[in-house]
C-alpha cells in the first residue's frame, strides 16, 4: 500500500521554519542568506577608510566634511544558495517497508519546500548504483517544486546503491554555495565517507540523516526466522539467512548500530558536516523543529 506524507498542511506547518546556512557560504545575488562580505543590499553594515580603487560612489561626502577623511560606506550582502538533496533509493531504503520509504522522500521534500519558500534554489539528486540522477534539474520557486515533488513520491527503490561513487559522479555539485544532505539508512558496505569528503572538499555544508524503521532501530524478533535483505539477488542469495535468533544476537545487533552511528556522528564532527538519527515513526516536523534545532542546520 502506497504511503505519502505530503499534503497541503504538511507545508504550511514548515513556514515558520529556515535553512540555517554558514555565513561565508558563497552564492548567487537574490536570497535571503545575509553573508560576513558586504555587498549591495539598503542595509547599512559599517564604514571604512577610501583605498585606491574604490568605488567612489560609495563615499560618505558627509563624514568627509567632519573629518576631511575619505570613507565608504558598507552594506550587508544576502545570497541565493543552492540545496542538493541526495535520496538513496536502493531496495533497502523502502521495497520492503513502503513507510520509510514515504518518509525519506517526506523528509527531503520538506527540505526542499524550506530551500524554495526562502528563494533558494533547490535539486533532487536520486542515487542508484553508482550514479546519481537528477530528473528535475534546478528548481527555483513553489510552482516548480510542487510539480517535482509530484514525481518524487513515485520513486522506486530498488538494487543496491554506492553512496560514495554515486555522489562523486553527480554532475554540477556545487562549490561552497549551500547545502548538500544525504539522505540513507547507512547500513552499507560502500564508502560513505568518500561522499562527506568530496562534499567537504567541494566546501558545501553536510547533513547526513539516518532513517530507520523502528524495527531496524530496536528490533524484538525471537526464536526460528527467515531473514531475507531486501537487496537480495533472488532467494538464494546468501544475505537471506534461516537463523535461530536469541537474546545475544540481538544484544549485538544493537551494539553494531551504536558503533555505527558513533562513527557517522564522529565523522561528522571531524569534517565540519552534521549527522542526524531518525525513526520513521516519529513526526517529521518534530524532527525538523526539534533535532535539526539542536545540530544547527534550522532557525
Amino acid at each position: 500500500m502506497k504511503v505519502s506524507y505530503l499534503n497541503d498542511a504538511f507545508f504550511s506547518r514548515l513556514e515558520t521554519l529556515a535553512l540555517n546556512l554558514r555565513a561565508n557560504l558563497a552564492g548567487f545575488f537574490g536570497g535571503k542568506h545575509l553573508v560576513k562580505t558586504y555587498g549591495q543590499t539598503v542595509e547599512f553594515a559599517d564604514y571604512r577608510e577610501y583605498m585606491p580603487g574604490d568605488d567612489i560612489r560609495r563615499i560618505d561626502w558627509n563624514l568627509f566634511s567632519r573629518f576631511e577623511k575619505y570613507f565608504l560606506k558598507l552594506f550587508t550582502d544576502e545570497r541565493q544558495m543552492h540545496v542538493r538533496i541526495f535520496l538513496d533509493c536502493s531496495a533497502s531504503m523502502g521495497k520492503e517497508a513502503p513507510q520509510k520509504g514515504a518518509y525519506a522522500v517526506a523528509f527531503g521534500a520538506a527540505l526542499g519546500f524550506l530551500a524554495v519558500h526562502n528563494m533558494d534554489k533547490v535539486s533532487f539528486r536520486l542515487m542508484r548504483g553508482d550514479r546519481c540522477d537528477d530528473p528535475f534539474g534546478v528548481i527555483v520557486g513553489k510552482n516548480s517544486f510542487f510539480k517535482a515533488v509530484g514525481e518524487l513520491e513515485n520513486i522506486a527503490f530498488e538494487d543496491e546503491t554506492d553512496l560514495g561513487e554515486a555522489v562523486v559522479s553527480c554532475p554540477d555539485g556545487g562549490v561552497n554555495d549551500g547545502l548538500s544532505v544525504i539522505i540513507s539508512d547507512f547500513m552499507t558496505e560502500s564508502d560513505w565517507k568518500k561522499a562527506v569528503n568530496y562534499l567537504t572538499y567541494k566546501k558545501r555544508q553536510v547533513l547526513l540523516i539516518q532513517i530507520l524503521t523502528p524495527d531496524e532501530a530496536d528490533p524484538a524478533l525471537d526464536g526460528r526466522v527467515h531473514l531475507v535483505d531486501a537487496e537480495a539477488f533472488g532467494m538464494d542469495d546468501p544475505k537471506n539467512m534461516k537463523i535461530k535468533v536469541t537474546r545475544s544476537m540481538i544484544a549485538s545487533y544493537r551494539e553494531a548500530l551504536k558503533d555505527l552511528q558513533a562513527e557517522l556522528k564522529d565523522f561528522c564532527n571531524s569534517r565540519e558536516a552534521a549527522f542526524l538519527p531518525v525513526i520513521c515513526n516519529r513526526s517529521i516536523e518534530k524532527t525538523l523543529f526539534g533535532e535539526l534545532l539542536k545540530v544547527g542546520v534550522m532557525s
